[in-house]
C-alpha cells in the first residue's frame, strides 16, 4: 500500500557537499510524491527550486544589502563560507593541532553565530510548512529543529570520526588509527581551545528549549533516526560500534547533475594517457596560488585532466592538457576518469570509492585531513602534504596509484557499493521516521 505524501523539511549546511547530499536524498523522495522544503542558507535562492523543491531560506548573518552598501547583489550558492574559508585560508598551512585555536574554534563559533541569528526564521519557517520529518545536514545544532513536534533525523556527512569514541582517533585530527600517541594531546588542546565556546552555546541551546547537547558535541543526536555517509570498506565501525538510530549509507550520489560535453582533448587521447579528475572543492580552488602550481606540475605529465576550477575560475589559466570549467558536473565525471585527485571532502571522498577509482588526497581543512588519513592507511589512495609535497611526491604519486592492482580491487568495491544504494537506503529511512510519526499521531 502506497504510503502518504510527507512534507520533509530539509536544513543542510550552506556549503556545497551537505546540501548536494540533501538534494540527491529530497530529489528522490520528491519524486515518489512527496513536499520537500529546503530551509537552506539564502545564497541558494533560486537553485534549489530550480529542482523541484520548495524554498524557504534563511540568513545566516544580517543580509548584505542590510546597510544599502552593496545595492543588494546576488550571492553565488556558498559565498557565506567562501569569504570565511577566503580570510583564514593561511591557517590550513599548519598542523591540526595547531589549526584548533586559530582556525577551527573560529569556524565553530561563526556556525554557532549562525545558528543563533537564524533561530528566529526556523521557528517560523516550521510553523508555515508543519513538517513531518526534518532533517538536518550539519555540524551545529539549531534548537528550532530538535525542539518542534516533527521528528529530528541528523545526517552526518563528514567524516564519521565525528561520532566519536574511545577507540578511533580524534576528529578533525588526521591522525592514525594505529597509532594512539598522539591522541590525547591532541583530545587535550580541543578541550582546552573549545570548552568555553561549547558551554556557551549549551547554555544558549537550552535556553531555546533544545535538550543539552553532548559533552564537547555542537550537535544533537537523533534519539530515532541518524544517517551518515561512508562506505564500509574505509568505515570504523568495528572500533567504535553504533547503536541501532545509527545507519550507514556507503555512498549517496545524486541524480541532478547535468551532462558534459567533453572536448575531443579529453575524449580523443593518445595510448597511454590517463584521465585524471583535479577538484579541491569549491572553497579549496579558492587558494589560486595551489591551483596554480598544480596545473604547472601537471602540465609535465603525458596525462589529460579534467579540472573543476572554482569560484576563483577567472584567476589562473589551464595547461594545454587540461580541460574544465568553474562548475562541472562532477558526479557525471568521475566515473569516466582513471584518478582523481581531491581535498578530501567527504562527497568526493565518497563518490571516488562509489565509481572505484584511487584517489590522491590534499587536505586542507576540517575532515579533509581525516579523509585523507583513512584513504592512505587503507591503501585506497595516497595522501600528499597539501603546502609541502615535492614535485617528484605528486608525479610519483600519479603513476604509483596508476599502475598499482587496487584499481582492479576498487572496481568490486564500487559495483558492492552501488548496488547497497545509499540514496534510496536514505530516502526510505526518513520517510519511514514520518509514517511512523504520522501513524502514532493517528492512535
Amino acid at each position: 500500500m502506497a504510503h502518504e505524501p510527507q512534507t520533509i523539511l530539509f536544513m543542510p549546511e550552506s556549503a556545497y557537499g551537505p546540501t548536494n547530499n540533501c538534494i540527491g536524498i529530497g530529489d528522490l523522495l520528491r519524486r515518489r510524491g512527496h513536499r520537500v522544503v529546503f530551509a537552506a542558507e539564502r545564497s541558494w535562492a533560486g537553485k534549489l527550486e530550480a529542482l523541484g523543491f520548495v524554498e524557504d531560506l534563511v540568513d545566516l548573518a544580517p543580509p548584505p544589502d542590510a546597510s544599502g552598501a552593496d545595492g543588494g547583489a546576488e550571492q553565488d550558492p556558498g559565498q557565506f563560507w567562501k569569504d570565511f574559508i577566503r580570510d583564514t585560508s593561511p591557517e590550513f598551512r599548519k598542523p591540526t593541532i595547531e589549526q584548533l585555536a586559530t582556525f577551527m574554534q573560529p569556524t565553530w563559533q561563526a556556525l554557532i553565530d549562525g545558528a543563533r541569528y537564524c533561530e528566529p526564521q526556523l521557528r517560523e519557517i516550521i510553523e508555515r510548512h508543519r513538517p513531518d520529518v526534518i532533517v538536518e545536514d550539519n555540524v551545529v545544532a539549531f534548537p528550532a529543529l530538535v525542539s518542534s513536534d516533527a521528528p529530528f533525523v541528523r545526517i552526518v556527512s563528514c567524516n564519521p570520526l565525528e561520532i566519536r569514541g574511545p577507540d578511533i582517533p580524534p576528529p578533525y585530527s588526521g591522525l592514525p588509527s594505529d597509532d594512539r600517541s598522539d591522541w590525547d594531546a591532541f583530545r587535550d588542546e580541543y578541550e582546552r581551545t573549545h570548552r568555553p565556546t561549547w558551554e556557551a552555546f549549551d547554555d544558549w541551546v537550552r535556553e531555546q528549549g533544545a535538550p543539552g547537547l553532548p559533552y564537547l558535541e555542537f550537535i544533537h543526536t537523533s534519539d530515532v533516526l541518524n544517517l551518515y555517509v561512508y562506505p564500509e570498506v574505509v568505515d570504523y565501525v568495528e572500533r567504535r560500534p553504533l547503536d541501532a538510530t545509527w545507519q550507514r549509507l556507503d555512498s549517496s550520489v545524486r541524480q541532478t547533475d547535468g551532462d558534459a560535453e567533453l572536448p575531443a582533448l579529453i575524449t580523443d587521447r593518445p595510448p597511454g594517457s590517463a584521465l585524471i579528475y583535479l577538484s579541491l572543492g569549491s572553497l579549496g580552488s579558492a587558494d589560486v596560488g595551489l591551483m596554480r602550481r598544480l596545473v604547472e606540475l601537471l602540465s609535465r605529465t603525458p596525462h589529460r585532466y579534467i579540472v573543476s576550477k572554482g569560484p576563483q575560475h577567472a584567476e589562473y589559466d589551464l595547461a594545454d592538457n587540461m580541460w574544465g570549467g568553474e562548475f562541472l558536473p562532477q558526479t557525471k565525471l568521475i566515473q569516466l576518469v582513471d584518478l582523481v585527485i581531491t581535498h578530501g571532502g567527504n562527497n568526493t571522498t565518497t563518490e571516488a570509492l562509489h565509481f572505484g577509482k584511487p584517489m590522491i588526497v590534499l587536505p586542507l581543512f576540517w575532515d579533509q585531513y581525516d579523509n585523507a588519513q583513512r584513504v592512505d592507511e587503507t591503501g585506497f589512495g595516497i595522501r600528499l602534504r597539501t603546502y609541502a609535497f615535492a614535485n617528484n611526491e605528486l608525479h610519483g604519486a600519479i603513476e604509483r596509484l596508476l599502475a598499482s592492482p587496487i584499481r582492479g580491487r576498487l572496481g568490486d568495491i564500487s559495483r558492492e557499493i552501488r548496488a547497497r544504494d545509499g540514496v534510496a537506503k536514505a530516502a526510505d529511512a526518513v520517510a519511514a521516521v514520518g509514517s511512523r510519526a504520522g501513524t502514532a499521531s493517528r492512535r
